[in-house]
């Protein structure tokens, strides 16, 4: 079942979704920071924001591979094949 935070997700515009990567990956940053030097109340206010950040670059990579034609398919299908083969 999808969460309340993937459905609004997918009502933002390209250009919200691009601002809120940026700045929640500034908010991290920063609370990654201050909880270095003087701790947080609440550490647990790092790994919900870690997670929107991915939750974010998520829905921001799924847009991508929409929007890719089907010889950018085939071509992306080719490297990770090539890519698998190498192991």
């Amino acid at each position: 079942m999808a969460t309340k935070k993937y459905l609004e997700l997918q009502e933002f515009s390209d250009a919200d979704l691009q601002a809120e990567i940026e700045s929640t990956q500034t908010q991290f940053q920063k609370l990654k920071f201050d909880h270095s030097v003087k701790g947080l109340d609440n550490p647990l206010q790092l790994r919900e924001v870690r997670r929107d950040v991915a939750r974010l670059l998520a829905e921001d990579r799924r847009r991508q591979l929409k929007a890719m034609t089907p010889e950018e398919i085939a071509g992306r299908s080719k490297i990770r094949r090539r890519r698998k083969n190498k192991r």
